[in-house]
């Protein structure tokens, strides 16, 4: 049973090692959805997620021979860390095993908590049953990422935190891979205020848990495709499930594409860096149903590579119409390149790249094609510069995607 008073210790005991993640009040998203929205950064905490609450919770009321055995846990990266970070401050051994498709920062991190990192498998899943395997065979303590009611417990001190900051809040968004943070958040949270409404927020490529309280029982996905890699969960916890029938009042799910336009919104609007899973509560506001209430958005981790930041601005970018490429066909004579470039530059579009083929036709006089990507200001400036360049008599100008 998950009990008040156990939430109670779990929040004493955390307090040792969470920093203080105060709830950010957002203009920005407020005006969005109608809502008085509120954050809670857990992206900002010492590994760069909320994990390390339930890791250090768990590890803390394991005995001395369970702690000796050495620890081994399986992770996409955000409880691996949890762990790694718990079991040094502990003095024990840990074994952590992550999806080769993990984020090379949430694998440097966690090694360099001094951890032993093994790479298996194509998601989590995978990597939990050989980290079972593992501790089957060389008698390792398991710490499992989320279907552990201790786990729950510490991850749910979430929730003291913001009903103490936010009396009055009336919804509670929590990203779901496995449930573990919903679950400790949920019923914490419907434990002091019973009526809160709790919305579980997943990837849709990955609703796991959407299904399996449709179904009424724990349901299997036998694929799973979301570049939320940290709530890349075929299976929802077993043991936690009664929970978060309970306790959850709706599930929204989320596409990809949501999750790199609240990328942007978030890093131009707050300066702050949210991993694709700890950005489904954001993604999700646009979808409430409601108007004028006080709601909190958990930011659940902030532990993304360069290379996918990388990739996601440069997609988010070309989704708002921020950058673009057009193909312009025009005679192969001087003047021309120097023609396109100044009715860009008339239109205050800013030319990022420029490509000049002369073999797309064999009458080059009259058919050669100019590709140029260029900087709007979104929309409507893309379309102010399309119309200029037909203006100017060059007519077959065609949309591409962005050059390479």
């Amino acid at each position: 049973m998950l009990e008040l008073k156990d939430f109670e210790q779990a929040t004493e005991i955390v307090q040792k090692v969470v920093r203080p993640t105060n709830l950010v009040y957002s203009d920005y998203f407020s005006e969005m959805c109608g809502n008085k929205v509120y954050l809670k950064p857990e992206n900002m905490q010492l590994t760069g997620a909320y994990k390390i609450r339930g890791a250090y919770y768990k590890i803390s009321t394991l005995s001395d021979e369970e702690r000796s055995r050495g620890l081994v846990a399986a992770s996409a990266g955000n409880h691996a860390q949890g762990v790694a970070y718990a079991a040094k401050a502990f003095g024990c051994k840990a074994t952590i095993v992550m999806p080769t498709t993990t984020p090379l920062i949430k694998v440097n991190r966690t090694e360099s908590y001094g951890a032993t990192v093994v790479l298996y498998g194509n998601v989590y899943d995978e990597a939990a049953a050989y980290a079972k395997k593992l501790a089957e065979e060389e008698g390792m303590t398991f710490i499992h990422p989320f279907d552990d009611f201790t786990v729950a417990t510490g991850q749910g001190t979430i929730a003291m935190e913001i009903i103490k900051e936010l009396p009055l809040v009336d919804a509670i968004l929590i990203p779901v891979g496995g449930g573990g943070l919903a679950t400790g958040v949920s019923t914490l949270a419907k434990l002091l205020k019973p009526n809160v409404q709790i919305i579980a927020v997943e990837p849709a490529g990955a609703n796991s848990l959407q299904r399996s309280l449709e179904a009424g029982e724990v349901r299997t996905m036998e694929h799973i495709q979301t570049i939320a890699d940290g709530t890349a969960v075929k299976t929802p916890g077993e043991s936690i499930f009664p929970y978060l029938q309970k306790n959850v009042d709706r599930v929204i799910t989320v596409e990809d594409d949501e999750l790199v336009v609240a990328f942007l919104d978030m890093v131009e609007n707050h300066k702050m860096v949210v991993e694709n899973s700890g950005l489904l509560t954001v993604a999700a506001l646009k979808h409430l149903d409601f108007k004028e209430k006080k709601v909190v958005s958990i930011l659940s981790g902030g532990n993304t590579d360069i290379i996918t930041i990388s990739n996601i601005i440069q997609n988010g970018l070309i989704m708002r119409d921020r950058i673009f490429t057009v193909s312009v066909m025009l005679p192969d004579k001087p003047g021309e390149l120097v023609r396109v470039a100044q009715t860009i530059a008339d239109a205050q579009g800013n030319v990022v790249k420029l490509e000049h083929n002369q073999f797309v036709s064999v009458d080059r006089n009259h058919k050669v094609e100019l590709k140029v990507t260029i900087e709007a200001f979104g929309t409507e400036h893309k379309q102010k510069i399309i119309n200029a360049l037909k203006a100017h008599g060059f007519d077959e100008t065609v949309e591409t995607g962005i050059m390479m």
